[in-house]
């Protein structure tokens, strides 16, 4: 009985060693210090339930197939841009800038398009309505790309409206997010509808492990888009879905999610299409040519790549922006958005003005707003007051003191609101909007869209929604901070902590 315990002693000792020298060597590589550091911390000190989180989501990748298939999308974002970089005209351009979108042509594929319009929605049922009427108005096909994607009181309308053009012979294409809905209100409902009324749709990044459909399983398709007839395109932070997302919880605290929308027109309709039509190949594997301009270009069964530059035609020039759809996410190769972030920060003489709902920066993007207040340029950051996410608020908030001492002018959004929004703007003509969130989910998990913007104009509409923020929103003080009873600094140390295994 003795020498029976003294071997299985010795077994478990030897695979706890091995662990961590394994660990060692392959948990570091090709992360982040601080995401190797955290997991490294993880298996030493619950090895084994660290170990078994490790195997379930230690890998931000997608499959092998899946990638092979990304590569193929890249290869499209990139000759999707050949024609339109070849006709440019930068000269007018700040030189940053034009690197900068230099680097988004480089990870992201898709160019810089000039002479788009562009309007910012901000009331929310109001937001549906107006994707509602555009639907209604569609002759030749509808692409609608959300995140959360349900049929309820809210959005039955917008349902009812995919109905009648598809009774009018246009053809509907749809895209939701398998995790992020399946547990939703009216799921079933929702994918009933849409095959009742003979529409086109398929999951994003489906779990579906008998159908030989699986990835890290918080690996989420986060983007939100809609595209009517390749003529006026919708993005930004709204999910399609009643603005309290129908869960019990949040109703009876009585949240309600405020977002903010772009309504695009112009040839940068275009290359947002070609974000959607990427992400249809990638689920479905069909390549939908009806979004072609110039289809005598594209000749049955011609491959993804060979849509190429058919997909922006500048005799739908609408305006005076400049506009480039920068997607991000584990099908590429560098944290697109967070460069672009990053760039955007570094560049910024005049001031910055961020709205984020969950912000979990990495030590680069901390650096980078903190060297901007240092550089004398103002820092505003709009937050919301209360969460819905208990890890991700306190690990945002575990930010604050250093924001504050920093010199960051921290805006709480009032409850029982949910400041949902994603977007900032740099100096008086530089601006992004867009689905990504400025925390390391976003940078390495999801898959994200988000749109740069150069023009005064559109700048002034953000300024009026920024203004909107501040006159109802609360100034933080280092002074009422520091005030925080310790259990909500233990809680808010602690979630950082965990915000960093990826």
């Amino acid at each position: 009985m003795f020498n029976n315990a003294l071997w299985w002693a010795i077994t478990l000792i030897v695979i706890d060693i091995t662990i961590r020298v394994l660990a060692i060597i392959f948990v570091p590589r090709n992360r982040r210090p601080t995401s190797g550091m955290a997991w490294l911390l993880a298996i030493f000190l619950i090895p084994y339930v660290g170990v078994i989180f490790f195997l379930l989501i230690g890998s931000p990748k997608l499959p092998r197939k899946r990638r092979e298939i990304q590569d193929e999308i890249n290869a499209f974002m990139r000759a999707v841009s050949i024609e339109e970089r070849r006709n440019q005209d930068l000269s007018g351009n700040p030189a940053w800038f034009n690197s900068l979108s230099e680097m988004n042509t480089t990870y992201g594929g898709l160019p810089l398009t000039h002479g788009s319009s562009g309007r910012l929605l901000e009331d929310y049922e109001d937001t549906i309505a107006v994707m509602t009427e555009a639907v209604d108005g569609a002759t030749d096909y509808v692409h609608v790309q959300f995140y959360i994607f349900s049929m309820d009181a809210t959005t039955s309308p917008f349902f009812d409206a995919l109905e009648r053009a598809v009774a009018r012979g246009v053809r509907v294409n749809v895209l939701f997010d398998h995790w992020a809905c399946r547990g939703k209100p009216f799921y079933k409902e929702t994918k009933a509808r849409l095959d009742s009324m003979g529409a086109k749709w398929a999951l994003m990044l489906p779990l579906l492990p008998l159908e030989g459909k699986y990835q890290r399983p918080d690996l989420r398709n986060h983007r939100k888009i809609l595209v009517v007839d390749g003529s006026v395109g919708y993005m930004g932070s709204l999910n399609m879905i009643d603005r309290t997302y129908n869960v019990k919880k949040n109703i009876e605290r009585g949240l309600k999610w405020q977002e903010l929308v772009l309504e695009l027109r112009g040839p940068g309709v275009a290359a947002l299409d070609a974000v959607f039509i990427s992400d249809w190949y990638s689920e479905t594997g069909e390549v939908l040519t009806e979004s072609v301009r110039r289809a005598e270009l594209v000749a049955a069964g011609d491959s993804l790549s060979r849509l190429g530059g058919s997909l922006i035609d500048h005799r739908e020039d609408r305006g005076t922006m400049l506009t480039q759809v920068v997607p991000s996410g584990p099908g590429f190769e560098r944290e697109n958005n967070l460069r672009l972030f990053l760039g955007m920060i570094h560049a910024a003489q005049q001031r910055i003005v961020i709205t984020s709902p969950y912000f979990v920066p990495d030590e680069a993007l901390m650096y980078a707003i903190t060297s901007a207040v240092a550089r004398g340029v103002p820092v505003d950051l709009f937050v919301s007051e209360i969460g819905d996410q208990a890890l991700v608020y306190h690990a945002q908030r575990s930010y604050y003191e250093e924001l504050l001492r920093a010199g960051v002018r921290i805006y709480m959004y009032p409850a029982p609101y949910i400041l949902h929004a994603k977007h900032f703007t740099v100096d008086d003509d530089v601006a992004l909007i867009g689905s990504s969130n400025m925390d390391m989910r976003s940078f390495g998990l999801n898959m994200e869209v988000s749109m740069l913007v150069r023009d005064v104009g559109f700048v002034h509409q953000m300024r009026e929604v920024e203004g909107h923020y501040r006159d109802i929103s609360r100034l933080l003080t280092l002074d009422e901070w520091l005030k925080q009873p310790l259990r909500s600094t233990v809680l808010d140390n602690l979630a950082r902590l965990t915000s960093a295994l990826q």
